[in-house]
């Protein structure tokens, strides 16, 4: 009696299981599949992608942090990652033109979200030289849009949209931080233009061209020792012009992004001591590349301001 009881209950118990699988199928889709699989061609456009998206997210950068947005080129394993993905967002402006030439035109664009952060916005012509010409596609426009927070502001907005498009399900959700981050971005560039106010007119030199947007918003002017790219080698004529510019303008202070060598800034400011007597500061302004000493993308947009009001204000 005792082993029948025991059979039966191991039959109950069987079938239980069963119907148990038969309401709640094995194949539920985990968390990890739920997610949304983003590429993104550089650091800024992740950084602001992660912050909206948040844990539903999961972001793919193609160019390591840190490293030269202009001269980088995909690998087949890049090509391959951002086959893989539900959105793909690159700046355009002929900055990430790879994305273009070498990605879009060859994996399946089907059912995927395509940002072009750069489009609509209007871009400033920069400060080309003869090598930016004759090495990179800046035709368009200088690109560097994401070292202006008001500039920055649109491109997070597309990249907003972009994920609530793919996701409407969890809109709240990517609403709720898109609008924290709006807020932030909105902040900053009040800051900007109230704290470099006793500033406006004054010119701030630069290794690399790269400013011109928060120049043109804030009322500055932005000479750079090598154009839009910074991947060239800055002549001694040069040098020795930009040294002249700032003895004209009495301006003992020069810009570098510290991802970058310091040699020529350092001539720059042994020329520009030994011809003024001045004490010549060398002060960091970020291109917001990657992290740097342990300073997220709005972290460096922070200093940047510190940096400048340093040099132009205090």
């Amino acid at each position: 009696m005792s082993q029948n009881r025991n059979t039966l209950l191991g039959i109950v118990i069987i079938l239980l299981i069963v119907g148990i699988g038969l309401f709640y199928p094995r194949n539920q889709p985990t968390q990890e599949e739920s997610t949304i699989k983003i590429t993104s061609s550089f650091y800024p456009l992740t950084y602001l992608t992660e912050y909206i998206g948040g844990e539903k997210v999961e972001v793919t950068t193609l160019i390591p942090y840190n490293n030269d947005v202009h001269s980088w080129q995909p690998s087949i394993s890049d090509i391959t990652a951002t086959e893989d993905s539900d959105i793909i967002i690159y700046l355009g402006a002929g900055l990430d033109h790879w994305m273009d030439e070498d990605i879009l035109e060859t994996i399946n664009l089907e059912e995927k979200e395509i940002v072009e952060a750069s489009h609509g916005i209007e871009l400033a012509s920069g400060d080309h030289t003869e090598e930016d010409e004759a090495e990179h596609d800046h035709d368009e426009g200088d690109p560097h849009l994401w070292i202006s927070p008001y500039k920055a502001k649109m491109i997070a907005e597309k990249i907003y949209q972009a994920i609530n498009t793919v996701d409407p399900d969890n809109s709240d959700y990517y609403q709720s931080n898109w609008e924290q981050l709006e807020s932030k971005l909105t902040n900053l560039d009040q800051r900007y233009q109230t704290e470099l106010e006793p500033a406006m007119g004054k010119t701030f030199f630069v290794t690399h061209s790269a400013y011109g947007y928060l120049a043109k918003r804030y009322g500055l002017e932005q000479h750079g020792v090598i154009g839009l790219t910074a991947d060239e080698q800055p002549s001694t004529n040069k040098i020795a012009e930009i040294v002249d510019m700032m003895i004209e303008e009495e301006s003992y202070v020069f810009y570098i992004d510290p991802v970058y060598s310091s040699d020529y800034a350092e001539t720059l400011k042994d020329e520009l001591s030994t011809r003024t007597g001045k004490n010549v500061e060398i002060l960091n302004l970020y291109l917001a590349n990657g992290p740097v000493d342990d300073l997220d993308y709005l972290e460096q947009l922070e200093a940047n301001l510190e940096n400048l009001k340093q040099g132009l204000v205090n």
